[in-house]
């Protein structure tokens, strides 16, 4: 069993500990093994931190329950990610509020290059229906790797789910309660068939029941994993505003689907765009082009590679192009790039898929890479 992850699961149950408290403890004593190690000598990093937190430390019964918790993933096949893991998604790892633990169930790669976020109304009409239908289909088509990510509520967010499925996108839902239950129950086939084209996410427990609350909570996730959020429909309040809200005090672009004026769940989105608070959005083609991401042409049935079809190469992209460069012949290990380039793990492969899709490079046995000549 991993202790770092046992001890991290253990700070979010603590009575009084809240996700930012839970960072800053984490911040000062470096690890969650030691700060419940040490905790007495935790008041000589943070001098206001209360006798009752250090207190609060010595929790052998949360101890036990995290104990089961991870027994209990375990036997589901469930991965418990810290935020200190690869797989864990770098995009929600960058928000000051991210979850220091996540619970995933599924096959899709969290840190996929790119990532977009649909929500909405849970009384969709068959008008935003169709318009999910018609993004999912089109990003799909543009951008063969897309992730979708909704939160596996009625309306907008199974809408776009089921579009993913159906046109063959990974699709993950972030859930407001544990996975040993799906809410709403009538999206238990659809949940199963994303554990196969996708997955579940959820920062909470098993155990863990869809209160309101937990809504909120989930939205952040929605928002922060993804690389642009889009509200499709909404009224002039609700869930999908929020995330919204959410995505643009991440620093994500946010997006909004028109629609008449005075129909109801039209006006949360028309809303969103009249305050600039959301770009509005008719088309994928207008996402991939707001977002800069590089559409994937298919190349020659002989593998020939037209590196002219991707003209555009990023700084960072150049860099690791020099690096693999210097061994032209042999090519590198992804270990060896990524300390050759100075940059993160996840950021290099990220740019490694980008560059082959650009015919750059080229993936060989043994996990070496190699620039093409």
């Amino acid at each position: 069993m991993n202790e770092e992850c046992l001890f991290r699961l253990a700070l979010t149950r603590l009575p009084g500990v809240g996700i930012m408290t839970a960072r800053r403890l984490l911040q000062a004593a470096g690890s969650a093994v030691w700060l419940f190690g040490h905790r007495k000598e935790l008041p000589a990093l943070l001098p206001d931190v209360s006798p009752k937190l250090v207190k609060a430390l010595d929790c052998p019964e949360v101890l036990r329950a995290c104990e089961a918790e991870l027994k209990f993933a375990e036997r589901n096949h469930i991965a418990c990610l810290t935020d200190e893991e690869e797989a864990y998604p770098s995009r929600l790892r960058e928000c000051a509020d991210a979850p220091v633990v996540l619970f995933y169930r599924g096959n899709a790669d969290l840190n996929r290059l790119h990532v977009v976020s649909l929500v909405g109304t849970r009384k969709a009409t068959a008008y935003g229906q169709d318009l999910c239908q018609r993004l999912v289909g089109e990003l799909k088509e543009l951008v063969p790797d897309v992730l979708v990510v909704s939160g596996l509520a009625y309306g907008i967010d199974i809408a776009a789910h089921r579009a993913a499925l159906q046109c063959g996108a990974a699709t993950i839902g972030v859930l407001a309660h544990g996975l040993d239950r799906i809410y709403p129950y009538v999206h238990r086939s659809t949940a199963a068939k994303m554990l196969e084209q996708g997955g579940l996410l959820t920062e909470f427990a098993s155990g863990t029941s869809p209160d309101r609350q937990n809504f909120i909570s989930r939205n952040r996730i929605v928002a922060g994993m993804a690389d642009a959020t889009v509200v499709v429909e909404s009224a002039a309040k609700g869930g999908a505003l929020i995330t919204a809200e959410m995505a643009v005090g991440y620093g994500r672009e946010c997006f909004a689907v028109p629609g008449r004026v005075g129909d109801a769940f039209s006006a949360g989105c028309n809303q969103l765009i009249r305050t600039n608070r959301a770009l509005l959005l008719q088309s994928a083609e207008e996402l991939v082009s707001e977002l800069n991401w590089n559409v994937v042409r298919k190349l020659p049935a002989d593998g020939a590679v037209q590196r002219q079809l991707f003209p555009e190469v990023s700084e960072d992209e150049q860099r690791l192009v020099q690096v693999l460069q210097r061994q032209a012949e042999e090519g590198m290990q992804l270990n060896a790039l990524v300390v050759a380039s100075g940059m993160p793990v996840g950021r290099v492969m990220a740019l490694l898929l980008e560059l082959e899709m650009k015919g750059l490079v080229r993936s060989l046995a043994g996990g070496v890479y190699r620039v093409v000549i």
